[in-house]
């Protein structure tokens, strides 16, 4: 698959919208970094976009998540590596990143509330809605995603 166009080029001031958005979930949100590596790469995971799959499975794993944890992202709803805070949490990023189908249900949203106050749950769902943008982007225009440069033997 090839590249389409460079996104970030083709438009600054779009591109810079974005970022300024993410930089707000990252750094000004005060949401607790796990659970920002978990709405990011859950979301990407859902959305099919390998580029920010690779960056945000990299970035969980420098930042001293489990390799089990990033790894059963995919099959949440079987695995016991999540806590029920994380699961209400993967089900509300599953809900809101599929809305067109779901609908964001109550039971799911009950089941987040139990867990996070109302400005954490307006605060997840605005990076819900930020990693789906990047995402729709990278997907969209055939963001490439690094290859890592084969291990070799010593």
């Amino acid at each position: 698959m090839s590249p389409r166009i460079n996104f970030a080029k083709a438009s600054t001031d779009a591109y810079k919208a974005v970022a300024a958005l993410d930089r707000y979930v990252v750094k000004d949100s005060g949401l607790d970094p796990t659970i920002i590596h978990l709405i990011k790469l859950r979301a990407s995971i859902i959305n099919g976009c390998a580029y920010c799959v690779d960056m945000h499975v990299k970035e969980s794993r420098h930042d001293g998540l489990s390799e089990q944890w990033i790894n059963l992202m995919s099959t949440w709803h079987e695995s016991t590596v999540y806590t029920p805070r994380e699961r209400a949490l993967l089900g509300w990023v599953d809900a809101v990143t599929l809305i067109a189908q779901t609908r964001a249900p109550d039971d799911v949203y009950d089941e987040l509330r139990k867990h996070f106050s109302d400005d954490e749950c307006v605060k997840i769902t605005t990076a819900i809605g930020a990693i789906n943008v990047w995402n729709r982007l990278a997907v969209a225009f055939r963001a490439p995603h690094p290859i890592d440069a084969p291990k070799v033997a010593a």
